[in-house]
């Protein structure tokens, strides 16, 4: 598991929309666009403060969202950000080898 950021990584402030406030974006951040507190260092100004949203301090480090590298976390959260848009569709679940029966159709009456 990623205990710790990847240095020189940053995809988690740049793929991801952001609805909540942020000190200077009011309405929030698009996805894609570079969160204004990144540093050149590619690490969060907001760190640890107080006024850093929780959906930021919420967000964990692992090897589902970071991969192997910053590329590919990148790219997952990318994808994540598309599947959870608002009218997205909704992502198809693997279903189960098996046959489900019909419900019984209901006769037509005569008219």
């Amino acid at each position: 598991m990623v205990a710790a950021c990847r240095p020189g990584c940053g995809a988690c402030c740049i793929a991801p929309s952001i609805s909540a406030p942020l000190p200077g974006y009011p309405a929030g951040k698009l996805a894609g666009v570079r969160c204004p507190h990144l540093t050149a260092e590619l690490r969060c100004a907001l760190f640890g403060r107080p006024e850093r949203p929780a959906v930021c301090r919420d967000l964990q480090p692992g090897p589902d969202m970071c991969g192997e590298s910053a590329d590919e976390a990148m790219a997952t959260l990318a994808r994540w950000e598309r599947l959870t848009a608002p009218g997205a569709d909704a992502p198809q679940l693997p279903t189960a080898n098996c046959q489900l029966e019909a419900p019984p159709q209901a006769e037509a009456e005569p008219r």
